[in-house]
């Protein structure tokens, strides 16, 4: 049985090996705080949620068939939970029963093998039985196909015929075992046999043992051992083994089987209830969420209404101030304006609606479409190398660097003051060249800067897939965090901030321009 609630045609690996740029990528877009938010304290939700947030899907396709799964939940939240919890109490009941773990020999598999599949079999009845009665309400082609699956295998002849397997492997009349003498008057070829079964009706039966003592037949032999004959009890018990290990190692196979099958369907389940789990608190914070529109990857399509930092609103526990983005058919985005403008957050805003849309997830926005990426990168500025092994600007290339190893055509990449640890001239020369060749590479780029130089060579080369943003600032400096489109400039406004921290002079909104940086 399969669960395939993650993919169409696949089971879900949480435990995928993450991509290199991983750890950079966590730091920059303070991801921490998401998976933190859909995990609520459970280290299995935080485990299946960053693995699910980090292995993102380029097929649109693929994401459209995640999302009809999340509809669903958000639609049943109770059945969801239900079932993730049936599985999750599942799990738990067969790791209680751990005898046979450690004791491997055949009659104690078998032994552990039948009460645990015992249990099982109550649980698959109640899965079915939420199957049977939801059905007809869930719409997504994931659930619709799961319910299908356990209504069709999970038959009453299904759990008839398991009924009587196990009531027969609890071998409560003896072990029939057939064998043969071989060298050394050795047994060989163990085969457990099938009792026969009386012909006729009940009484039949009932009375069969009866009539078996009095008929005339061949004779039977038996033993009795000792009361106190533990080598006998033992050799015994050894030859009752060897006629059960296979049965035993089958049945264990079985009870492995149906276990596989619990737990994939707790873990491709955590990934939703962590996507229920952030859905809620981002709904009790009135903060706007929406299934994007994902579009295929060699298109260049970024529009969103109200995009907001979501790490932003979850760490401030409050709404927080959205913006708009029109850039379908722009490959650079370039954000400058005034310093402590918001631009950071709007970039993080852009990578965190980028990470969530291709893993399926919703997104914080009212409305989000964009073209799906084959793999994104951060580069941020970094504070000094406090061990001083490298200058800044060496660090900053190293890591450029390494993102070039790891890159490929119709990637995203989003720059955050970068090149900026030497001069302006400098820096705004490298990093032409750097977003120029991956341009021309096929990749899509959003970039934050201050250097002017920089900005106005990509406003005067007649490039027809650039756009150009800036953070708003009022007169008297107060910042309104709002991001709109407008021309570069060459100041970053700089002087506002020597007035706040060397004249004393109160800024408008302080307490969002200290939650903004």
């Amino acid at each position: 049985m399969k669960v395939h609630l993650m993919y169409r045609d696949q089971d879900f690996d949480a435990k995928a090996r993450a991509p290199r740029h991983t750890e950079t990528l966590v730091q920059d877009l303070e991801l921490a705080t998401l998976i933190g938010a859909m995990a609520e304290g459970d280290p299995f939700l935080a485990q299946v949620g960053g693995s699910a947030l980090l292995a993102s899907l380029a097929d649109p396709e693929a994401i459209l068939y995640r999302q009809g799964v999340l509809q669903d939940c958000l639609a049943h939240e109770e059945v969801v939970r239900g079932i993730y919890q049936l599985a999750l109490e599942t799990i738990e009941a067969e790791r209680k029963n751990y005898l046979g773990s450690v004791l491997r020999q055949p009659g104690w598999v078998l032994h552990r093998s039948v009460e645990v599949l015992q249990m099982f079999v109550a649980r698959l009845r109640r899965l079915r039985s939420i199957a049977e009665e939801n059905l007809t309400e869930f719409s997504s082609e994931g659930f619709r196909t799961l319910f299908a699956m356990l209504i069709d295998e999970l038959s009453d002849d299904y759990f008839e015929r398991i009924r009587i397997h196990l009531k027969r492997l609890r071998f409560d009349h003896g072990v029939l075992i057939s064998a043969r003498l071989g060298e050394g008057a050795r047994g060989e070829d163990y085969v457990l046999r099938k009792p026969n079964t009386p012909e006729g009706g009940w009484i039949d039966r009932i009375l069969a043992p009866i009539d078996h003592v009095f008929a005339p037949g061949a004779p039977s032999y038996s033993f009795t051992l000792a009361a106190r004959d533990e080598n006998g009890a033992r050799a015994l018990s050894d030859l009752r083994d060897q006629g059960i290990n296979l049965v035993a190692n089958a049945l264990g196979q079985s009870t492995d089987h149906v276990l596989s099958f619990f737990t994939m369907l707790r873990t491709e389940l955590a990934f939703y209830v962590g996507c229920l789990n952030l859905h809620a608190r981002l709904r009790h914070q009135g903060e706007p969420a929406c299934l994007p529109r994902p579009f295929g990857l060699d298109q260049r399509n970024h529009e969103a209404n109200e995009l907001y930092d979501v790490c932003l609103a979850l760490t401030m526990g409050r709404d927080v101030i959205g913006n708009p983005i029109r850039a379908n058919g722009k490959s650079l985005v370039i954000i400058t304006g005034a310093n402590q403008g918001g631009k950071s957050t709007f970039l993080r805003s852009i990578g965190l609606a980028q990470l969530m849309m291709q893993c399926g997830m919703f997104v914080g926005a009212e409305t989000f479409a964009a073209n799906v990426c084959d793999r994104i990168f951060t580069h941020y500025k970094r504070e000094e190398d406090k061990e001083m092994s490298s200058g800044k600007f060496d660090e900053e290339l190293s890591r450029m660097s390494d993102i070039i190893d790891q890159i490929a055509p119709n990637s995203l990449v989003l720059f955050n003051e970068s090149f900026s640890s030497t001069n302006e001239r400098e820096g705004s020369e490298i990093a032409r060249q750097v977003v120029a060749a991956l341009l021309d590479s096929r990749m899509k780029l959003f970039f934050v800067s201050h250097q002017y130089e920089f900005a106005h060579a990509f406003e005067n080369g007649g490039r027809g897939d650039v756009l150009f943003l800036r953070a708003e600032r009022q007169e008297g400096g107060a910042r309104t965090f709002h991001i709109a489109e407008a021309r570069p400039e060459p100041t970053s406004h700089g002087e506002d901030l020597y007035r706040q921290i060397f004249l004393g002079e109160p800024p408008s909104r302080r307490e969002e321009v200290r939650a903004h940086v």
